[in-house]
């Protein structure tokens, strides 16, 4: 059978294995995977691919689309990304690892099944890693104590605990294809693959800090090949229109080698790897996953060849005794509109209207004020940075007013009041834009890791 064999393969394969990166968030460029897997192939080395499609908010609101449609909640896209890969990934035996599951893992699974059907392929071995949803209400006491009075359990959208790696590598060595996930830590992607197809001891922290640390570095995609950090003039990239998503190759001990597909555009240097290396550290010498705590004080950094930069050196120590998780509850509602101010005074016309809509609407609800091409990235919802900024000669503004209420009905006078700044002033204002959505919360606690026990099963 197709599923033994893939462990037969792992199990006994001592070369390095590669992991190659498709995806970094929700709605990445639907063509990266081809490329890498290509490069996978090329190789004839034992490989996965790994999609990292989820964000703090990205869950939360796959939550609210599962009240709507109980089928739904999983990445909107997963047609657009796995249908290019499946079949060569299939064919080349490169497992597939993503977290695309979202919120309903099973609905993502059932959808791969039936892509497969529908390219001709025969039904692959697909897994679901299933724990991360802590919304009972066995776990609400906890949420209680941890968040006081900030929680509102009549609120609450969801509650996602951020799992580990080792379901994900039991799912491997039981043979699965395609594992999906929903919330996992996002290193974790790497790690599974790296314990099944190495053996690694469960307890063995070193090697598991150095695993995440991989998954670290895929994590973001293009950030490491060059795209989050150009900057012309200064930190110049190459291709960028063609850039190569990041793929790395993995030792035993787990020191990896980062490359990038080959014949795509950007860049693997010391440089891009050391920034996505720091990338959301707060303490080097204690990155702390639920998979490991990894140290990064005494690691190395250096260039091999062009485009292959090796990350060695990783320490790491016991686990985290709890997991993070994510609480999501409603939040009101936003209401946001925008409209343009050009020509001479520009500035001037648009700092009076939103006078006007503070003098309207202010008594109402607090409103964020911001005057885009002047203000707006290193504003503050209070609007203390525009007050604190005088007036200028901007010619070309965009005004964002924007107010969070319970009510719906009163938020959504925001979207009115910028409407009519068409003619009730003052002059020149025009492409208005409003919207009016619901908002949430997101709320970060800890629950211990033996409250929330993980495991896999197969479709």
């Amino acid at each position: 059978m197709h599923g033994p064999q893939v462990v037969f393969d792992i199990m006994t394969t001592p070369q390095h294995v590669l992991i190659g990166a498709a995806s970094a968030f929700s709605g990445d460029r639907a063509d990266a995977a081809s490329p890498v897997v290509e490069s996978l192939v090329r190789r004839r080395q034992p490989s996965f691919l790994i999609y990292e499609t989820l964000a703090e908010r990205t869950l939360a609101l796959a939550q609210l689309a599962k009240r709507a449609d109980p089928d739904a909640a999983y990445d909107p896209w997963l047609d657009q990304i796995l249908e290019p890969v499946l079949e060569r990934c299939l064919k080349h035996k490169i497992c597939i690892v993503g977290n695309f599951g979202s919120a309903n893992p099973k609905s993502a699974a059932l959808r791969i099944r039936a892509l497969a059907k529908k390219l001709g392929l025969a039904p692959p071995r697909i897994a679901i890693v299933v724990g991360d949803d802590v919304s009972g209400s066995q776990y609400r006491p906890a949420f209680r104590q941890a968040l006081g009075s900030a929680f509102d359990e009549s609120r609450m959208v969801s509650a996602n605990a951020y799992l580990g790696a080792d379901s994900i590598a039991d799912a491997i060595l039981d043979g699965a294809d395609v594992i999906v996930t929903g919330r996992v830590a996002d290193s974790s992607l790497a790690l599974g693959p790296l314990l099944a197809h190495f053996g690694w001891r469960r307890d063995d922290w070193t090697r598991r800090a150095r695993g995440l640390m991989v998954g670290h570095l895929l994590e973001c995609g293009t950030q490491i090949t060059g795209g989050y950090f150009a900057d012309p003039g200064f930190k110049d990239v190459p291709g960028l229109d063609q850039l190569g998503y990041p793929f790395a190759e993995v030792g035993d001990e787990g020191d990896c080698v980062i490359g990038k597909a080959d014949g795509t555009g950007g860049c693997v240097t010391q440089a891009t790897v050391k920034e996505q290396l720091l990338y959301e550290i707060d303490d080097p010498g204690a990155y702390l996953c639920p998979d490991a705590i990894a140290d990064i004080t005494r690691c190395t950094v250096d260039l091999v060849d062009t485009d292959r930069v090796r990350l060695q050196g990783v320490a790491g120590r016991v686990w985290p005794d709890q997991l993070k998780v994510l609480v999501c509850q409603e939040g009101g509602w936003l209401g946001e509109g925008e409209i343009s101010y050009a020509g001479p005074r520009a500035e001037s016309r648009a700092r009076l209207a939103a006078d006007i809509m503070r003098r309207r609407l202010g008594h109402v609800m607090e409103l964020r004020v911001d005057l885009i091409g002047v203000t707006s990235i290193l504003a503050d919802d209070r609007g203390q940075a525009l007050a604190a900024r005088p007036a200028g000669d901007a010619r070309d503004v965009r005004l964002r007013i924007a107010g969070v209420h319970e009510d719906k009905a009163t938020a959504d006078l925001i979207t009115r009041e910028v409407t009519a700044l068409y003619t009730c002033g003052p002059a020149g204002g025009g492409g208005v834009r409003t919207s009016l959505r619901s908002r949430l919360d997101t709320l970060p606690c800890f629950l211990p890791r033996a409250a929330v026990p993980s495991t896999y099963e197969i479709l």
